[in-house]
């Protein structure tokens, strides 16, 4: 709560103004409505700064309506109420590349390898279960931003697994890097499965630059990937690698660097133009039990409606007189 301004006091003097409450949120942070799930703001710049609710407006004392006939007037215009919202902000990284892929496909072990990223890894689905960010660096003293989500399955984009709560997150990157392991029983089947999770989340992700890239290629000779290669999708660029050998890295990163600069994936004047869809808030309650919050949320709302009827209203004389008593 924001702090409450202060009645006018003796010799013509305003009130003092109510303290602003301030919330530090990192770049990326989207906020919501948190009754209709209606986008509000986004932020996107350090330093930027949004007002979320305004304050209601100061009233004006019996001096403001003095007039040459009117010395001592009995009644006085009340301040407004302030605005009052309950709103949901919620967090989408920031990163130029972003790996999709299922649980244990070796997206972990990747930022791992190519950044300074120390994320769980494990030999077990799920090991990651937030977010992690890595700065990938690249020739020349260039580098860039690599986000691992946890692993996505089928069906994750009707709230399956973890995908529902971290899918929002590849809405941010530039560049999708989809990994699929090398021992997988088809390849080109895990990627339609992963970019139908995306389609079906939001179709606005399939115009997203996509790489692809055959992980744990350690255990596979020239002859093997030669015999894989045919089967894989012929519209996006494909690499073999390994994150444990080395294998194809330095290859993966020069495509990941070409892709990232190509015209069309330029993102100057493009943060403007990002749409929002309105937050789906059937899951909220399912959310905030994983969280731990069971209580149901109340609101209260002033509407512009009623802040215009307030603005010309004024005491009259009773009224006046029944405040004194």
């Amino acid at each position: 709560m924001a702090g409450h301004g202060e009645s006018g006091s003796k010799n013509r003097s305003f009130g003092k103004d109510g303290e602003d409450k301030v919330i530090e949120v990192p770049c990326g942070t989207v906020v919501y409505n948190a009754e209709t799930g209606e986008y509000i703001c986004d932020v996107t710049e350090h330093g930027q700064e949004v007002v979320l609710l305004k304050g209601g407006r100061g009233g004006l004392g019996n001096w403001h309506f003095k007039t040459a006939t009117r010395q001592a007037p009995r009644f006085a215009q009340p301040g407004e109420p302030m605005q009052e919202m309950t709103v949901i902000m919620e967090l989408k990284l920031l990163a130029d590349v972003g790996l999709v892929g299922f649980p244990n496909a070796g997206k972990s072990t990747l930022l791992s390898a190519v950044s300074s990223a120390k994320p769980k890894i494990a030999n077990y689905p799920f090991t990651t279960l937030e977010p992690n960010l890595g700065i990938v660096s690249y020739r020349d003293g260039k580098s860039f931003v690599m986000a691992d989500i946890p692993g996505i399955i089928e069906g994750a984009s009707a709230g399956k697994g973890l995908g529902l709560r971290f899918l929002r997150h590849i809405e941010r990157n530039s560049l999708l890097l989809f990994m699929v392991p090398a021992d997988s029983d088809d390849i080109r089947k895990e990627y339609e499965i992963l970019l139908n999770e995306l389609r079906t989340f939001n179709p606005e992700m399939l115009d997203k630059q996509r790489v692809l890239a055959i992980t744990k290629c350690d255990m596979l000779d020239q002859e093997l990937m030669d015999e894989i290669e045919p089967t894989l999708p012929e519209s996006i660029p494909h690499v073999f690698i390994s994150a444990i050998s080395g294998l194809g890295i330095s290859v993966l990163k020069d495509i990941l660097w070409e892709e990232l600069n190509k015209e069309s994936n330029k993102i100057e004047g493009k943060i403007e133009s990002i749409a929002h869809r309105a937050k789906d808030m059937s899951h909220l309650k399912e959310e905030l039990k994983d969280e731990g919050e069971d209580e149901d949320l109340g609101y209260e709302y002033i509407d512009d409606e009623d802040i215009e009827d307030l603005e010309n209203f004024e005491y009259e004389e009773e009224d006046w007189e029944d405040d004194k008593k």
